[in-house]
């Protein structure tokens, strides 16, 4: 199964490396290096190379790269699905997954991942567990753990392990009881030059957050479950149930957790939130040319549109722009030639716009085609798939819990061609 990880940072060092099997050298990392030199992004990489002896199989994020080292056939997206719970797990241990917190907690890291794998092979993948094996980091017990020489490995076996819902510790008690859930969108989709969807996706999760006493058992419906397509559940989803019935039926594990990740790709399906005016053009004799584009929601179910932020790599031959936004800050880099506005907030009734003019490179032919403008945004309160949970029903327990749903919708990668 998996041999070695290595974490390598966005400047290609490798700063940490754990071999389970045998010790495999960081000359493998070179093919993975030829690998990134030749993608013009971090993202472009290529998840699964194949090397003489190895395959790579690598995942991005953080600004960080989980390259693990494998030298028989396996499926990819098992030791992928593998990477992201490392990732999911240092982020639950640490609050964030950065380089600086994985060398600060470095003991911790390597006992985590001691347990994850057992020779290789996934052991202890849920958090709850992994952290009655091995208790996350205080600035108290590091304090004790340097005067004592002891570590933060649990003394006794953690009780999950040992029951039918293994995902789940025995004797859990709160004072208040909740139970959230939060549906978050992401929209990927490219949009031609005449504001027509070429392709449209999202990709949908719903994360939870539950907090209550005892072992409840918890019903999700929601009103148009026929929407989904393409579901990922939390092994607590009881499968038999959702195939008949299209109810999530389980007993969910404590604390946050990932309860199931979904697909909507029907074009017919997916709405189209935001729409972006655009005129840019350039002339043949001049050295100068036009750029103005304003951006509007559209499909938001009277919900505001925030956090908008527009990016645009312009032509090689673009010098400088001189431009004029109606609302927020913008940025152009003459080096990269990277055009950034930070909108911000869309008010429907002053929509916000950037006009101005470009210099181009005297003597130099007009550019082979226009740029392409690049979106990040979100709505909150809002399932762009029009997905909506009808009720939430405990069974098991006697107490009645706190319930909140939210829904946010997001920009994954949102392409508007001109």
């Amino acid at each position: 199964m998996i041999h070695s990880l290595f974490l390598i940072n966005a400047s290609g060092d490798i700063f940490l490396e754990k071999h389970w099997k045998s010790v495999v050298s960081r000359s493998v990392c070179d093919y993975f290096f030829e690998a990134q030199e030749r993608a013009s992004e971090a993202e472009n990489v290529p998840p699964v190379i194949p090397t003489p002896h190895h395959y790579l199989l690598s995942v991005y994020r953080h600004k960080i790269f989980f390259v693990a080292v494998i030298q028989s056939e396996v499926p990819p997206l098992f030791v992928i699905e593998f990477l992201h719970r490392v990732v999911d797990t240092f982020q639950d241990y640490f609050g964030v997954c950065s380089e600086v917190m994985i060398k600060d907690n470095v003991v911790v890291v390597y006992e985590v991942l001691e347990e994850m794998l057992d020779n290789g092979f996934p052991l202890a993948t849920e958090s709850n567990i992994l952290k009655e094996l091995i208790k996350p980091p205080t600035i108290l017990r590091t304090v004790v753990n340097t005067i004592t020489g002891s570590t933060n490995v649990g003394d006794q076996l953690p009780t999950g392990q040992l029951s039918v819902v293994p995902w789940r510790r025995t004797g859990v008690k709160y004072t208040n009881n909740e139970a959230y859930f939060d549906v978050i969108e992401e929209i990927d989709a490219i949009i031609d030059k005449s504001g027509s969807t070429i392709t449209a996706e999202i990709q949908g999760v719903i994360d939870a957050c539950v907090k209550l006493t005892g072992m409840p058992d918890l019903t999700l419906s929601f009103m148009n479950p026929r929407l989904l397509d393409d579901v990922s559940f939390h092994p607590c989803v009881r499968f038999k149930r959702w195939e008949s019935e299209r109810i999530l039926s389980f007993i969910p594990p404590d604390g946050n957790f990932r309860l199931l990740s979904y697909h909507v790709s029907a074009q017919n399906l997916v709405a189209i939130p935001v729409y972006v005016k655009h005129n840019i053009s350039f002339r043949d004799s001049s050295s100068l040319g036009r750029f103005e584009i304003t951006v509007g929601p559209k499909q938001t179910m009277g919900k505001t549109v925030e956090g908008v932020m527009v990016t645009s790599q312009m032509p090689k031959g673009v010098l400088n722009m001189t431009l004029t936004p109606s609302q927020g800050t913008h940025i152009f880099d003459p080096v990269t030639k990277l055009l950034s506005w930070d909108v911000g907030k869309i008010n429907p009734q002053k929509l916000p716009s950037l006009k101005g003019s470009m210099t181009l490179q005297a003597g130099t032919s007009k550019p082979d085609e226009n740029p392409t403008i690049n979106l990040q945004f979100k709505i909150q309160q809002l399932a762009i798939s029009g997905l909506k949970v009808n009720r939430l029903d405990m069974y098991g327990e006697k107490y009645k819990p706190f319930k909140g749903i939210k829904y946010m919708t997001k920009a994954g990668k949102f392409q508007v061609r001109t």
